[in-house]
């Protein structure tokens, strides 16, 4: 960081600590007060905390808070001078981690602070609009009691407050995912309703299909299938009003993919991955249909181990499934520059594709390889629930090797995540494995497992 960047970090800090009303010695008992709030008390006076506020907040060399002091901060600001939690774009929580960004702290802490605080929050049963700023708050309830008054930053900033919740996935359960999103998605139900500025209609349709997709998929994983199925319904009006189709396209994929575990068979899924497709070519979304090609890829595969499946409807499925990932690839490695969706779907992610194919339709060696590649390569928190699926794919793969132990395993850490996730492809999944090793169901080690399914997710 530069004595630039620091210097605006500590005038952030210091402007925060003013809004307040707060002199440093206010601040130093307010950090106390609130340590001891938390369990966690401080050995140490108000004059060494209030030393320590004054060397943030120096225009001169200021330094960072330590992380311990951060988590403090983290919670006082959590919280507006109205009393109210708040940690969206505009909040006082906000403007603390920006502070601390300016002041050298890492993407990843301050991503494990904001995850903190939502888990807290929502523990707490607040945090309904935790990620929508107090401003942006009366923006929207001014906006819901006239329509006239939606605007181009108002839809910026739920736009960026669906994002934020879509963040959360991997990092906080399902469940949290719908009470952060449901004030979401309400204000767009009735936006959508009303007669807000025609220019704004479409962003505002393309928001609502985000909120609506992201709130289907957390009604699918906490088994509501019937609130998941209205949701898709609804995302898919919206996007196909929003006038972007690649935008639809991301709607049917994500459909499909809770179609496939929820509803007997292949053929609804498949109509999806084809509308998916469709919509995906019409689109200007290199990366969505890359997407759209991998999900055809897997549903080839799946087709292909069918048990009624004969040798030439297996090869056949096979062909499929590797053109579909052929043209996958071909996307991928597209110029991309521009693309609207573009950090979407990753080499990472179509490596477990291949993976899926090969465990299908192809052999298990290749399938568990491509597994590893995935599951290695897959190391963001948003991407904890997809990890913990594509390493129990490669637990069964190690079970086709005839490395039953092996798989038990890698499976254990897989339940951790699901557990902690509440995912339910992943449990689904560990089921299936679990089906798989019953003919080493005599050894300790399978007893091992069992105990740890039961225990995290009750079977």
């Amino acid at each position: 960081m530069s004595a630039h960047d620091r210097g605006v970090g500590a005038a952030i800090l210091k402007r925060l600590r003013l809004a307040r009303g707060w002199s440093l010695a206010d601040l130093a008992r307010a950090i106390i007060a609130k340590a001891a709030e938390l369990g966690q008390p401080l050995d140490a006076s108000v004059a060494s905390v209030q030393r320590s506020v004054a060397r943030w907040e120096t225009s001169k060399a200021p330094i960072l808070p330590g992380e311990r002091y951060q988590l403090l901060l983290a919670h006082l600001y959590a919280r507006g001078a109205d009393g109210q939690s708040s940690l969206g774009a505009g909040s006082d929580f906000a403007e603390l981690l920006d502070a601390f960004a300016h002041l050298g702290e890492s993407e990843r802490r301050l991503d494990e602070l904001r995850t903190l605080l939502v888990r807290t929050l929502t523990d707490s049963g607040g945090g309904l609009l935790a990620l929508l700023g107090s401003s942006t708050q009366r923006a929207l309830s001014s906006a819901l009691g006239d329509p006239s008054r939606l605007d181009e930053s108002l839809l910026d900033t739920v736009r960026l407050a669906v994002h934020d919740v879509n963040s959360q996935v991997g990092s906080v359960p399902f469940v949290r995912v719908q009470l952060l999103l449901a004030p979401i998605v309400e204000s767009c139900r009735r936006l959508l309703d009303a007669s807000v500025p025609e220019p704004l209609r479409p962003g505002l349709q393309a928001v609502a299909a985000q909120a609506y997709t992201l709130a289907g998929r957390a009604a699918f994983e906490t088994r509501d299938d019937a609130a998941a199925r209205a949701l898709y319904a609804e995302a898919t009006a919206a996007a196909g009003n929003a006038g972007q189709p690649w935008q639809r396209a991301v709607v049917h994929m994500s459909h499909a993919l809770v179609t496939l575990y929820s509803t007997p068979g292949l053929d609804a899924a498949q109509q999806l991955v084809d509308a998916a497709v469709r919509d995906a070519r019409a689109g200007e979304s290199v990366t969505v249909r890359a997407r759209a090609h991998a999900l055809q890829a897997e549903i080839a595969a799946r087709r292909g181990a069918e048990p009624n499946a004969d040798a030439a409807e297996r090869r056949r499925a096979e062909r499929h499934a590797r053109a579909a990932l052929a043209l996958a690839w071909y996307d991928l490695d597209s110029d991309r520059d521009g693309d609207p969706a573009s950090s979407s779907f990753s080499p990472a992610h179509l490596r477990g594709f291949e993976g899926v194919t090969s465990l299908y339709v192809g052999d298990p060696h290749t399938a568990h390889d491509y597994f590893a590649d995935s599951a290695a390569a897959l190391a963001a928190p948003r991407e904890r629930v997809q990890r913990a699926i594509v390493a129990t794919d490669q637990a069964l793969a190690r079970i086709r090797l005839d490395e039953p132990e092996s798989a038990a395993e890698l499976l254990h850490g897989c339940i951790d995540a699901a557990s902690e996730t509440g995912g339910r492809v992943a449990a689904i999944r560990l089921r299936r494995a679990r089906g798989d090793l019953r003919p080493w169901r005599r050894e300790d080690w399978f007893g091992d497992l069992d105990d740890h399914l039961i225990e995290s997710l009750g079977a």
